[in-house]
């Protein structure tokens, strides 16, 4: 099978990345009349700087073991041609909602995830805050795809092009798209709901591109009221170094120290995150729950 060359999309969208947020800081400031926290953003862009440094040797160790799996094993022999790289577009998107709900539903990927979601901002500059530590493990979401027959230089580009378009998705300066793209895509309204703590909104909204993902599995909500952005419990920090590994820390710590059964303390890994092994555990889901009993009662 012939294999086209393809260059590094990622690499090539920076430029882009730059002159955006740029734009976007001059209609925050002058038009919005708001303010625009210049740490946070630099923090964000550190945090997308060391993501590209980082992935020079993630997506070396990705690509290669993703060969590994293809040559050991694949159902399909699926050619470089436009209707594989449709297919493609959906079921590399269907890969990313399970990494991404999994991501928030399990403390060990949330330990890498949870960078992303840091920032108490919500602008062009948070899409770039990428983890540092995901590269190493999360490929494993987009194993299927190689099984089945997808070439990994095929599953590597497209999940390129799923992170550069939730890049545009970062955004308060657009309210609503129209109704038919609200309905099938992932649009900036969508993704302030996923980044938000309001009760409501916490793990919902995993899409990449296409938010029929949400639809179909329960996990979608609409924007209504204003999103209050950051984590339940706000780590606090501009530092770079705190913010990439302070869960895993903190995640460690759990399982190192507390005087538990074995099981438990792989529970503080795998576990949702704000589990606790005495019963003393808040999490999402009761967060939401106690909302929805709260507006059941009101109402």
């Amino acid at each position: 099978m012939q294999i086209p060359e393809i260059p590094n999309l990622i690499h090539f969208a920076i430029p882009f990345f730059v002159v955006t947020i740029v734009i976007e800081v001059i209609l925050t400031v002058k038009v919005k009349m708001e303010g625009y926290d210049y740490k946070d953003a630099g923090t964000s862009i550190l945090m997308g700087l060391g993501n590209v440094i980082i992935g020079l040797f993630t997506k070396a160790i990705t690509l290669s073991l993703f060969y590994v799996l293809y040559n050991f094993y694949h159902a399909f022999t699926i050619p470089f041609v436009w209707w594989s790289w449709l297919i493609l577009l959906f079921a590399e998107d269907l890969c990313y909602y399970w990494f991404h709900r999994i991501s928030h539903e399990s403390r060990f990927f949330w330990a890498s995830h949870v960078v992303h979601h840091s920032s108490k901002e919500y602008n062009l500059s948070t899409a770039l805050r990428q983890t540092w530590s995901g590269g190493f493990y999360t490929f494993i979401f987009w194993f299927p795809l190689i099984f089945i027959g997808f070439h990994p230089i095929m599953v590597l580009v497209q999940m390129s092009v799923s992170l550069i378009y939730q890049y545009w998705i970062h955004t308060e300066l657009i309210h609503k798209m129209p109704k038919w793209f609200e309905a099938i895509f992932n649009t900036p309204s969508h993704h302030r709901v996923h980044h938000a703590t309001n009760p409501q909104y916490l793990d919902r909204n995993h899409a990449g591109i296409f938010i029929i993902w949400d639809r179909m599995f329960g996990t979608f909500e609409p924007e209504v009221e204003k999103p209050v952005y950051g984590l339940v419990k706000d780590i606090d920090t501009y530092n770079p170094i705190k913010v990439a590994f302070m869960e895993w820390y903190a995640m460690l710590k759990d399982f190192l120290t507390f005087k538990t059964s074995l099981i438990n303390r792989f529970n503080y890994l795998f576990k949702p995150p704000g589990w606790k092994h005495d019963g003393s555990s808040v999490l999402s889901s009761d967060l939401r729950k106690q909302w929805e009993e709260k507006n059941k009662t009101n109402g």
